[in-house]
């Protein structure tokens, strides 16, 4: 979403009610954003909470205005986290979406259950770096911002996070075709 840069300027500037606005033309990103991290809109609206605070406590540090609305959605991301994290949760995804974008590079269509299935047994930080980065089109460096691990760290979980995946998705249909 376009900002009035203005707007953010007086933010950034201490203007509480500028902030206010902005916050106000975001709410609707914001909500569905961390409803699909977080799956529950009582954690949703919990991320919402600290992501605010956190917002108005760091605006003066935001350095450009026009990427108020970047910054503010790597903010929530970072929460809704932060809060699976601390609840042991696992993020869910949007399996059709993350099947076009795992399905760009193949003619083969992959079942949705099987995927929803493959990467249920991947461990938590390789399903996040997994969605970060086909789901939310994040960048490795944005994803290491993120997790706060190092893109080496990131990279290392990509990678071993679709072999794993292809691993599991083989045995699945394997599985399936002994079944019928």
């Amino acid at each position: 979403m376009k900002h009035d840069i203005h707007t953010v300027k007086k933010a950034i500037n201490g203007d509480a009610s500028a902030f206010e606005e902005l916050l106000f033309k975001e709410e609707k990103m914001l909500y569905y954003k961390a409803l699909s991290y977080v799956g529950k809109k009582e954690d949703a609206l919990d991320a919402i909470q600290e992501t605010t605070y956190n917002a108005f406590l760091g605006i003066g540090q935001l350095r450009n205005p026009e990427y108020f609305s970047t910054w503010l959605f790597r903010i929530l991301i970072r929460e809704c986290y932060r809060l699976l994290k601390e609840r042991d949760l696992v993020i869910p995804y949007g399996e059709r979406e993350l099947l076009e974008r795992l399905d760009r590079t193949q003619d083969v269509e992959i079942d949705s259950f099987h995927l929803s299935e493959a990467l249920s047994r991947l461990s938590s930080s390789y399903q996040t770096s997994i969605i970060l980065f086909y789901y939310h089109d994040l960048s490795i460096k944005d994803i290491s911002v993120v997790m706060e691990k190092p893109v080496s760290t990131v990279k290392t979980n990509l990678r071993r996070a679709k072999k794993k995946l292809k691993h599991e998705l083989e045995r699945s249909y394997k599985l399936n075709e002994k079944v019928t």
